[in-house]
C-alpha cells in the first residue's frame, strides 16, 4: 500500500479484515509515539498517512478532533497517542512497556505530563529561531527534570530496559538534533549529559531506527512546515 499522502476528496483505502490499520503522519512526531510501540512489539499492521492540513471526509469520521495516531481495527477506533499506545500495551503482551508497580506507573504518568510543557517550549523555541531567552529559560527547567530523572532511573526511564515513557519523549529529542544546522542548541551536552547519553542509546534501539527520519529530511519538512506548505511526502 503506497505510503503517500491521502487528502480531501481521495477515495478510503479498503480495508481488510482482522488488519491492524495506523492513520499516521511520516513526520508527525505524535504519531511516531505510536509507530515506535508497533515496532518495539513486532505488532503486524497496515499504514495509511494523511494529509493534516486537508483532511478525507472519511478521516474525520474517525476521528473528529482531526488528529493522527488512528488504529482502526474491524469495527474498533482508538486515537490520541498515550490512548493508543495504552490500548497496544493492553492488546499485544509482548514486550510490556507499562510499569506492573503502580507507584511507578504512577510517577511514570506524572513526569508524562512534564512533555506537554516540553512540546510547547519546544515549538516556541523553534518559531523564534532561537532568540527567545525566556522560552530558553522554560524549555531548560523542563529539560532539567528529565536530566534528573535519566540520571536517577538508569539507562532509559524504565531503567535497565526501555519504557513507555522513553518513547513517548523520544520524538522531540530525535528532532533537536537537525536543528544545530539552524545554530538552534536545544541539548548542550555540558548542561544535560545524562540525556545525551541516553539519546545515544536511543538512536541503536531497533524500534527508533525503524522510525527515524535522519537530519535532513526532518530540516526538509520543518522548513516546509513553517511556510504553510508541509511537504508531507519528501523522500517518497
Amino acid at each position: 500500500m503506497s505510503l503517500k499522502t491521502h487528502t480531501k476528496g481521495s477515495a478510503l483505502p479498503p480495508l481488510e479484515n482482522g488488519k491492524l490499520r495506523l492513520y499516521s503522519m511520516r513526520f508527525c512526531p505524535f504519531a511516531q509515539r505510536t509507530r515506535l510501540v508497533l515496532a518495539h512489539k513486532n505488532i503486524q499492521f497496515e499504514t495509511i498517512n494523511v494529509d493534516l492540513k486537508d483532511k478525507p471526509d472519511w478521516f474525520l469520521e474517525r476521528n473528529p478532533l482531526g488528529l493522527v495516531p488512528v488504529l482502526e481495527q474491524d469495527d474498533k477506533i482508538v486515537y490520541e497517542s498515550v490512548v493508543c499506545n495504552e490500548y497496544l500495551d493492553d492488546i499485544y503482551t509482548q514486550e510490556k512497556l507499562t510499569p506492573a508497580d503502580p507507584y511507578r506507573r504512577a510517577r511514570d504518568k506524572m513526569l508524562l505530563e512534564y512533555t506537554g510543557k516540553l512540546v510547547t517550549n519546544y515549538y516556541k523555541y523553534l518559531r523564534s529561531h532561537g532568540k527567545d531567552e525566556e522560552v530558553k529559560t522554560e524549555l531548560n527547567k523542563v529539560l532539567e527534570i528529565f536530566e534528573k530523572a535519566i540520571e536517577k532511573r538508569g539507562a532509559y526511564f524504565g531503567g535497565d530496559k526501555v519504557a513507555m515513557l522513553d518513547f513517548f519523549a523520544w520524538p522531540w529529542f530525535e528532532r533537536m538534533s537537525p536543528l544545530k544546522t539552524m545554530n538552534i542548541e536545544m541539548l548542550p551536552e555540558e548542561t544535560f549529559p545524562n540525556l545525551n547519553q541516553w539519546v545515544a542509546r536511543m538512536r541503536n534501539l531497533p524500534a527508533v531506527k525503524a522510525t527515524l527520519f535522519d537530519d535532513q529530511a526532518h530540516l526538509v519538512f520543518m522548513k516546509s512546515y513553517m511556510t504553510g506548505q508541509p511537504n508531507y511526502d519528501f523522500g517518497l
